[in-house]
Formats: C-alpha cells, structure tokens, sequence
C-alpha cells in the first residue's frame, strides 16, 4: 500500500540523482515521553498511535521521510521501563534490536519532567545490553508547556504540537546520516503494511474509551484483509484476558465497541484515501500478555531465553 512509485520510476530516479544520504534514527525514551507525538511531527503522517496512557507503543512504528538528496527513516521504539512478564519482555526486545540498527538515537525526555537521567541507566534499569550508536542527542519534548530556557544538558527542545525546533532537529538528522543510497522509493511513508496500522488505530480508540487498567489487557489482530474489495474489508479481532473483559469492550448493547470502531475506521481512511468496511469482534484469550506462544501468535518477538 505504501510503495506507490513503480520499481522502474524508482530505479531511473536514483540512477539519474548525484550523492544521496539515507539512515535510520530510533527515538527512544520513558514510556509517555512524546516519541509517537514527536514521530508523526517528523513525517508530518498521523502514523503512530498516541495515548496518554503509558506503555501504547509495543512494537517499533517506522516512518520515512525524503527531502532532496536525503532520506530519514524514523523508528517509535517501545518505553524503557523495568518489565514484570513476556509482553513487556518482548517490548523491550523490540528495543534492543532497533538499537541495534540505528544510525542516530534521539533520546526523548518531557522538559516538564526535569533534567533528563542518563539514558544509559535506563537501559541498565531495562535490562538492555546493546551497543548505542556514536550520533545522540537528548531532546526535550513538549516545549509548548515549558516555563523556562532549554537546560543546558539537551540538545534540542521541541513541540509537535506547535512545530516549535523541528526544523532544527531535522538539519541535525540530515546531518548525522551516512553518504548512502536510498533505502526505500522517496514517495513512501513507511515500511510497515495497512493491515498493522489497522490494527494500531483499533487499539488506540480502544485505549480512549475504555477504563484505566483494560487497555493493557487488550491486543488486536487482523483476521481478514480483502485487498481489492470495495469498500475494503477489514475483520479484526479484540483479545482481552477474561470474560468480564469482554462484557466492558462491547459496551451496553455494543455501543462501545461501535465507537471504537467508527473512531478506528475513520484513522484507517485518512491514511489509506479510501473507503473501509471495518468488521470488529471480541474474544477472549486467557493471559495472553503472560504467554510467549501466543504472544508469537500474535506477531510480538519472543527472547531468545524465554523461547520454547
């Protein structure tokens, strides 16, 4: 869905160009430090789900952006946090191997949360071995709710809400990125397919209407994807841990779960410019955050130690 130039156009365009540079720069941080926020202002694309309940983000979202001769590719990476059971596990695998391929970190902290700690105690705190890569910088999100100067131990301070140091944080990006070619055609958004964002955007309306704890209990997966049928067809289903779970996500006469999924229909629509029939059911999978192989099943990584 996302590789809209032709393989011909594309390779006429990179051989008829000079010099290029393309690298991959991850965002990491705390759980809610503004890393989706701040991806989507990056790419100027609504492409990651954003919540004000922590921990939303449990597998890298990847953006693109090219401009010119230069082309960034942006990775959402999970929150650093200290995991309790597998699905948090699997989240900060996610980390790990993200880590792992960067070109450039940005290391994200809310400036109304004080000075930043180092970023390697949280990866000690996380129980993440892995090399960083030699380009860093620590950014100071949400600026439009700061009552002070930048502190003298960040590199930028930003808000994707106004705009406000973006542009000075991409000439950093263009600037740290490796003499390479293009990895992707200029033309695409991301690397990731329709059917995870579908996904993503049912359980973002789920995380705005359902209470505080559930959303963590909740997982989305696409069951059914009609490429070619109009309106397109989506089947997806909502796992939760228990039955009474399931009795809170349809709601009194379904009423919840019709408007998550109209909240979700209209995001799926607004990034695909096409018409969705978005089909949602409810099913309940025992423990399934708890479970390496059903977290497998459902499309997390599993660590190599807890593997069966």
């Amino acid at each position: 869905m996302f590789l809209r130039t032709s393989l011909l156009g594309y390779l006429l365009q990179v051989t008829s160009q000079g010099p290029t540079r393309c690298g991959t720069i991850v965002l990491a941080g705390r759980p809610n430090a503004g890393k989706s926020t701040l991806l989507n202002a990056l790419v100027e694309q609504p492409l990651a789900i954003t919540s004000s309940k922590p921990q939303s983000t449990r597998l890298a979202v990847i953006g693109i952006r090219t401009e010119g001769d230069t082309q960034l590719i942006f990775v959402d990476s999970p929150g650093l946090f200290e995991a309790s059971y597998a699905l948090q596990r699997s989240m900060l695998s996610v980390v790990a191997d993200t880590f792992g391929s960067a070109d450039a970190l940005l290391y994200l902290h809310p400036v109304t949360d004080g000075e930043p700690p180092p970023l390697e105690s949280l990866l000690t705190q996380s129980g993440i071995v892995v090399r960083l890569p030699a380009h860093r910088a620590t950014v100071l999100t949400q600026a439009d709710r700061a009552h002070r100067d930048k502190p003298a131990k960040a590199d930028f301070i930003v808000s994707a809400e106004t705009g406000k140091g973006i542009g000075e944080l991409l000439r950093w990006c263009r600037g740290v990125v490796p003499a390479r070619p293009f990895r992707y055609p200029p033309d695409d958004v991301s690397t990731q397919p329709v059917r995870f964002f579908a996904a993503e955007y049912v359980r973002e309306a789920a995380f705005a209407h359902l209470e505080e704890e559930l959303p963590y209990a909740l997982a989305a997966e696409v069951d059914e994807f009609r490429e070619g049928s109009k309106p397109l067809y989506i089947r997806i289903a909502l796992y939760v841990e228990r039955p009474s779970q399931r009795g809170i996500v349809l709601g009194a006469g379904g009423r919840t779960l019709r408007s998550i999924g109209t909240d979700a229909r209209r995001r799926i629509e607004q990034l695909i410019g096409e018409q969705v029939y978005l089909d949602l059911w409810v099913k309940v999978l025992p423990n399934w955050r708890t479970r390496p192989q059903t977290l497998r099943r459902l499309g997390f990584p599993i660590p190599s130690k807890e593997r069966a």
